[in-house]
């Protein structure tokens, strides 16, 4: 049974009457665009109209319930793994549950919490034994739990770093006077209520007491638990993935920049660390290939913009050293000139046009590549 046998008539009469007006609304604002670049009065009011149509949009499925999908409209056919991963707090194994409710409750509760110690070292004291156990079921317990973590962990981090660009942006704008402060006003609460409503009904959105920097902390923490237990190559392919984290990195807080380089530097020696072995297939090689290219296109405009530290330097001078040989080990797995140039362009665009950082350095690479680019050019 496909996913669109659960929905009646009037379910996909309503969702494709919401989707074609999305569609008109898109292309109208192409002009408006236009013009508002050149009339700020023209800009308040399309940023108005946006705030208000997103606001209706988010209230429809409370005045349409049918539009509300639910759980068992949509067949899914599990996998003996994934029978492995709670879902709200279901599961065929009774460990694999005990881990992922701890795992929810060290990410909801705050790390002022008395209680966050003792449920992240309950987690931590099943993962390690899980893993001591010569058990093939017990390991995949570990996989499955922790790579939902991960995901989730990384999705709700995302979601708080674009809200703090968002708030940040909105603040800018209001105080460079594009928008008036009471209309200013008016356009959050708005926001708000279409948030509330929309997270009521579908049951999405990010507890107000999760913070950008407590998540990232636990985000590196689970990638160093997932490399204990060997199962850390899916940490590497997430955040190969998180391009768009990355972005929004580049204009985050120094703080939590400082996280996401922390995290990125860990994962990029894990991403080193992985095929190694000699008797790995080759599509399983060309396959890391691409997860390590993604990853340094994704992550190396961070690593040169972030800044150092407020406090103290975000890694020590070792950890620097070590950073860049393991960047320039990376570049050369690549193989292929092409994709080499493309990392090593993106790295020295942003490199020399960052004046706060003169890290990552990686002159030498760079000087090997075109050496061998030269050779490869004469003897064609």
């Amino acid at each position: 049974m496909g996913v669109m046998e659960g929905l009646n008539p009037t379910t996909m009469a309503l969702a494709l009457l919401r989707n074609m007006i999305t569609f008109l609304f898109i292309h109208v604002d192409k002009p408006l665009l236009y013009l508002s670049k050149k009339y700020k009065l023209l800009q308040i009011i399309r940023y108005l109209l946006i705030s208000s149509f997103f606001f209706i949009l988010r209230l429809i499925p409370s005045f349409f319930p049918s539009l509300n999908p639910k759980l068992d409209d949509f067949p899914i056919k599990q996998s003996k793994n994934e029978k492995l991963v709670p879902k709200y707090g279901g599961g065929d194994s009774c460990i694999a549950r005990a881990l992922s409710q701890l795992l929810l409750i060290v990410s909801d509760i705050p790390v002022s919490s008395r209680k966050y110690e003792v449920a992240r070292s309950l987690a931590e004291r099943i993962i390690d034994e899980n893993h001591g156990e010569n058990a093939t079921a017990l390991h995949e317990v570990n996989r499955a739990v922790l790579s939902a973590a991960f995901a989730r962990a990384l999705s709700q981090l995302e979601a708080a770093v674009e809200k703090l660009d968002r708030d940040r942006v909105e603040l800018g704008a209001s105080r460079a006077g594009l928008v008036p402060h009471r209309l200013n006003r008016i356009i959050k609460t708005a926001r708000k209520l279409g948030d509330g409503a929309w997270g009521r009904l579908w049951k999405v959105k990010v507890e107000g007491n999760l913070s950008a920097e407590k998540l990232s902390a636990e985000l590196l923490w689970l990638a160093q638990k997932m490399a204990s237990c060997g199962v850390g190559e899916e940490a590497v392919g997430r955040w190969a993935s998180a391009s768009h984290l990355a972005w929004l990195g580049l204009s985050a807080e120094p703080r939590l920049q400082g996280w996401l380089v922390k995290i990125a530097a860990f994962l990029f020696k894990l991403a080193r660390e992985i095929g190694q072995e000699d008797n790995d297939e080759e599509c399983q090689k060309e396959q890391l290939r691409q997860t390590r290219k993604k990853m340094l296109i994704s992550w190396l405009p961070l690593l040169c913009r972030a800044s150092n530290g407020t406090d103290a330097p975000v890694l020590n001078l070792r950890e620097r050293v070590d950073s860049e040989r393991i960047l320039e080990e990376l570049i050369e797995s690549l193989e292929q000139e092409e994709q080499q140039e493309q990392v090593l362009s993106l790295w020295l665009h942003h490199f020399t046009y960052c004046s706060s950082s003169d890290w990552p350095n990686l002159h030498d690479s760079y000087a090997r590549w075109c050496t061998v680019s030269r050779k490869l050019l004469l003897f064609r």
